[in-house]
């Protein structure tokens, strides 16, 4: 075994490497972008080098290597992983790359020599052709819809389904815009794309004596944006005969490249037909994101495995002394926001609970109170793996422990993984990889908790068009100035507008000490005056009323609801709020003028504004008054209009990327483009203005100018 090992990685997976090393006696090293200088896998580690040129500079990671005396580098996964350049460059420093040998990681990164691989050695592959050869003339003679994906790299970046000839070119366009980028390789293929199909993968362990085994499957059918979020093992789909013959398959895939190490051969399944044939889609050459849930039912440290492995030992176990024990699901927290499309987002952790010391709860996790989360890495954040005897106990587990996780500062997926594994289809194992997309509007409807929770009496109003701009809390407007009725699906529960207001109020009274003319109980002659609060989520505003104090108790009114009873018990990051005699508890954070809610996994910014601030039109990424948002945080990667332009409704403006994922930014309605703030390769932040819009000149005769040529 080593003496010191240089972990060439960042977040949770870094300390996950960290934690068996130091299981193991160890010595670890850690490196970090000057981004990173503060995160945890720095503090945990042995050591620390910084990289002043970030995480994929290879000559500076080797480097880190020589001067602390490491004689290995786990890569984790991401970054250097499945760099071939890397593997070599550790070899030629003598430094063991922590992974198969260079020839194996270039076979296999190659999906399209991947494919040509395995299928001379007997594995199914699925139907398709590759370039150079033609696609288009592939996709026409496999017929559509095919799935178009980059041949190098994965993590389903660049993988777009076209539905139809006409649908091909503009996917072909992106897909290779998107490997460019990536993986600094253009290179495509088509498949066949299977309707309603599963994703299943099988983990392989190989050593540098012969000997190959698999460890099970795991089921990763549960996808958006062809990237998994949920995953477990066994597959509930799969019988004895069909796993015995996929492990077979797997092996037989990682023994025709002559590979060493941790490994992960994927099959797509195609579950409604008979014997469920399963076809090669690619092998990952590295530790998967995922490799918690097969730790879990067999009991091995994968990551303890692929050292002793580069180390030289051989493989302690054979195939038939591998058992599986219960079953495991893991869930991939993200910052991202579900209801605009999965858009990653960014912030600082304000407040963050993780349900670490439950049985049976594992949580691999890179986060603390105060990290920034931004748009230079991947926006996962942490896994929260759950097991038990069966199932449905490890499905009820992992939701419990997903409902004691809160993060505060930033958006994240919690409340939508929490939907999906309510699914019905979830919980019966009825699974496919369109499954979410099929179920998007239920599911963001159940995530968001749209209307009033636990307080009948209390109603989320419709809410007023507002602003979502930041301000500073005011003592509001004039009670009495908005009502409403019903509030849409999306927009907070009324006792978490109530809870807002609350806490606001209760700002405001801690400001103003013993100032009796800033206290904000209000007095009129014969009664309590009303303080109306305005607040924002969503690009919605709703009107809350609070008469009294907080803490002495006081009176709340969510729009036109009725007035309840409250009291507000502050206890430092949480709050208790009592409203009419039920107490609920939120985790609580202020960040300047926005209040952040959380509970039960859910989370909530509000922001009070003033009345008669300008509305918010049609949120981000377009507006009613023509004004193009960006919608998430990024980089500016295409502009394909120009100033003066005639653009019609739905015409791709912007494409902003993140995270090597590309959004197409539309025209909200046809006009002409009157302003055009950005230029490619600019950074931007999320809601930044990308474009005005300006209705077109009517010709003299009063009729919208028509285009030249109609």
């Amino acid at each position: 075994m080593f003496d010191t090992v240089l972990v060439a990685n960042r977040g949770e997976i870094a300390l996950r490497v960290i934690r068996t090393l130091r299981r193991l006696g160890v010595r670890s090293v850690a490196v970090y972008s000057d981004a990173d200088a503060g995160a945890p896998h720095v503090r945990a580690a042995d050591a620390a080098v910084r990289l002043p040129s970030g995480y994929l500079a290879v000559e500076e990671v080797l480097a880190a290597a020589g001067r602390t005396g490491a004689q290995a580098v786990h890569p984790g996964y991401g970054f250097l992983a499945e760099s071939t350049a890397f593997a070599r460059r550790c070899a030629e420093e003598g430094v063991v790359f922590v992974g198969p040998p260079a020839e194996a990681v270039e076979a296999m990164g190659d999906k399209i020599r991947a494919k040509a691989t395995v299928a001379a050695a007997g594995v199914p592959v699925v139907p398709g052709g590759a370039e150079p050869d033609d696609l288009t003339e592939a996709a026409l003679r496999i017929g559509f819809p095919v799935l178009v994906k980059p041949s190098a790299g994965g993590g389903g970046k660049g993988m777009l389904v076209a539905r139809s000839a006409a649908e091909l070119p503009q996917a072909l366009e992106s897909a290779r815009r998107t490997a460019a980028a990536a993986f600094g390789d253009a290179t495509l293929l088509v498949e066949r794309y299977i309707a309603g199909p599963r994703h299943i993968e099988i983990q392989v362990l190989a050593d540098a004596h012969g000997n190959v085994v698999h460890l099970g499957e795991r089921e990763c059918s549960l996808q958006r944006r062809h990237q998994k979020i949920i995953e477990e093992a066994p597959s509930p789909l799969l019988d004895e005969e069909t796993r015995r013959r996929m492990g077979e398959d797997a092996v037989r895939a990682a023994r025709s490249v002559g590979y060493v190490g941790a490994g992960t051969v994927e099959f797509i399944v195609a579950g409604d037909e008979p014997g469920h044939p399963a076809y090669f889609i690619e092998m990952n050459t590295r530790l998967q994101v995922e490799h918690p849930v097969t730790e879990l039912v067999t009991g091995l440290d994968l990551v303890e495995l692929q050292l002793r492995v580069a180390a030289g030992e051989p493989l302690p176990f054979a195939q038939e002394e591998v058992r599986l024990r219960g079953h495991a699901v893991e869930a991939r927290v993200y910052a991202e926001d579900p209801a605009r499309d999965f858009l990653p987002t960014g912030g600082t952790v304000l407040a963050l609970a993780e349900p670490g010391d439950r049985p049976d709860v594992r949580v691999d996790s890179g986060l603390r109170p105060g990290t920034v989360v931004g748009s230079d890495y991947d926006p996962m954040l942490s896994k929260i793996i759950a097991w038990a005897p069966d199932r449905g106990e490890a499905l009820r587990r992992l939701d419990a422990a997903l409902r004691a996780t809160t993060v505060l500062g930033v958006t994240t997926n919690i409340a939508f993984l929490r939907a999906l594994l309510a699914d019905p289809d979830v919980a019966a194992g009825r699974l496919s990889t369109g499954l979410i997309d099929q179920r998007l509007g239920a599911l963001l409807d159940a995530a968001q908790g749209g209307g009033p929770v636990g307080v009948s009496s209390l109603s989320a109003g419709s809410p007023a068009k507002g602003s979502v701009s930041a301000g500073s809390p005011a003592k509001g407007v004039p009670d009495g100035q908005v009502a409403g009725g019903r509030a849409p699906g999306g927009a907070p529960p009324g006792e978490v507008l109530a809870a807002a207001a609350l806490v606001l109020h209760d700002e405001l009274a801690r400001r103003a000490g013993d100032d009796p003319w800033e206290v904000p109980d209000g007095w009129r002659v014969g009664e309590p005056a009303w303080t109306t609060w305005l607040l924002a989520a969503r690009g919605e505003t709703a009107a809350v009323r609070v008469r009294g104090l907080p803490a002495r108790g006081c009176e709340v009114a969510v729009a036109d609801g009725a007035a309840v009873r409250a009291r507000l018990a502050r206890d430092g990051d949480a709050d208790r709020v009592t409203m009419d005699g039920v107490t609920s508890r939120f985790a609580c954070a202020l960040d300047g003028g926005v209040v952040w809610l959380g509970r039960d996994g859910r989370s909530w910014a509000l922001t009070p504004h003033e009345a008669g601030e300008r509305g918010a039109g049609a949120g981000p990424g377009g507006a009613g008054d023509g004004v193009v948002r960006s919608p998430m945080p990024g980089t500016v990667l295409l502009v394909k209009v120009v100033p003066g332009e005639q653009v019609t409704e739905g015409q791709p403006l912007v494409i902003v990327e993140a995270m090597k994922m590309e959004h197409t930014v539309t025209a909200p309605a046809d006009g002409i483009v009157a302003e055009l703030a950005v230029r490619a390769g600019r950074p931007v932040d999320m809601d930044a203005v990308l474009a005005v819009i300006r209705p077109a000149p009517a010709d003299p005769a009063g009729a919208p100018a028509a285009e030249e040529g109609s």
